[in-house]
């Protein structure tokens, strides 16, 4: 496999395979489902732009188990999967043939979750999650004695062999990726856990890049562009066979999506003209956090840092009977939760809630704005 990689770096063989992957990605954006208005081609070119970014530091420069390191695999400028607006997301390479140790200070963010996963959007292979710790389960050195002190300090250890007390996250022989969900009520108040991650009896520097890392990591890389852009160009076809309707999705979907096991997903297509309003009611169950949110077609979180496109339930308006009536518009009504659809008229949306008792369906119906 060496001399292979070895000669396919040389000819150029490694680069011309990765844009013709890449290349083949661009038919998703192009499918006859998709919208071909210019503005929503423009989006999904930019979307696989996006994609590519993060594979190229998901698969060439973090891509070592050995050496793990914690970035951001989606934020304000690179979204998947209707990522989440409250969310910070964190990711890293990890291997079950080693062990890992998890450092970290809680802090203040609302919720605090951490999974090991096998598989990616483009292996092709399984996909599922094979550990999980939250943050409420682990035993945390408080700082001052104070039982209500939830910032102090954790170690967390990572392996396939179970290990002594609760601060233990599972792997299995084919772990690849450690993903991390921080999730805000209150952006404006919160701080996240400051948190690191070493290979532990790791006391060695890298060794140079070799034509074998460069050649495997380009093929992932493009691989996930296009197994990414596939697999949730796929959701959205058929998210839109029910359109303006909030669905619940299969929990082992989202477990094989690499969704957080607490979380409960309602997943949607809409569709409203200028002169309508999507409304959407619903009485929150009992849950530890809920949120909704506006999606692209290529499911995208639309732009949360200029929009009000999200709302939870630490900011949202409820009404007396315990209802919350959110309302997508192109103008902002004087009643209800308003989202931003930010000058689209279509696309994906996502309601979501963590630990809830009970999991009630929303009601949506399409009015016209001028009768709200």
């Amino acid at each position: 496999m060496t001399k292979d990689s070895d000669a396919r770096v040389q000819s150029g063989q490694s680069w011309d395979d990765f844009c013709e992957t890449l290349r083949s990605a661009g038919n998703v954006i192009l499918r006859d489902a998709t919208p071909d208005d210019a503005f929503e081609r423009a989006e999904g070119f930019r979307y696989l732009s996006r994609l590519t970014r993060v594979a190229l530091e998901s698969y060439i420069e973090f891509a070592d188990p050995e050496f793990p390191i914690l970035r951001r695999p989606a934020h304000e400028t690179v979204k998947i999967g209707a990522d989440n607006p409250d969310n910070h997301y964190q990711s890293a390479a990890i291997s079950g043939a080693h062990e890992y140790r998890i450092r970290g200070k809680r802090n203040t963010v609302h919720y605090l979750g951490m999974g090991t996963y096998v598989g990616n959007y483009g292996s092709g292979g399984r996909m599922g999650q094979s550990g999980y710790i939250e943050g409420v389960d682990l035993d945390i050195d408080i700082d001052n004695g104070q039982d209500n002190d939830q910032d102090g300090n954790f170690e967390i250890i990572l392996s396939c062999k179970e290990q002594p007390g609760k601060n233990w996250l599972p792997m299995e022989p084919d772990t690849s990726s450690l993903i991390i969900r921080q999730t805000f009520q209150d952006r404006k108040t919160e701080v996240i856990a400051d948190i690191t991650i070493e290979r532990i009896g790791s006391d060695l520097r890298p060794e140079p890049i070799t034509a074998l890392k460069v050649d495997e990591g380009l093929a992932a890389a493009s691989q996930y562009v296009l197994g990414t852009a596939s697999l949730f160009a796929d959701w959205t076809e058929n998210f839109a066979r029910h359109p303006n309707e909030l669905r619940l999705l299969d929990p082992e979907i989202a477990r094989a999506a690499h969704g957080d096991p607490n979380i409960c997903y309602y997943h949607g297509y809409w569709e409203v003209a200028e002169d309508e309003a999507l409304v959407i009611e619903t009485t929150p169950p009992t849950c530890d956090y809920w949120n909704f949110q506006l999606n692209n077609y290529w499911m995208e979180s639309l732009d949360y840092r200029y929009h009000e496109i999200d709302v939870n339930h630490h900011g949202a308006k409820v009404e007396d009977d315990g209802r919350v009536v959110i309302v997508i518009s192109k103008d902002k009504p004087t009643t209800g939760n308003w989202i931003d659809p930010a000058g689209h008229v279509r696309g994906t949306m996502c309601l979501r809630w963590i630990r809830a008792d009970e999991h009630p369906k929303p009601l949506c119906r399409v009015v016209k704005a001028a009768d709200l």
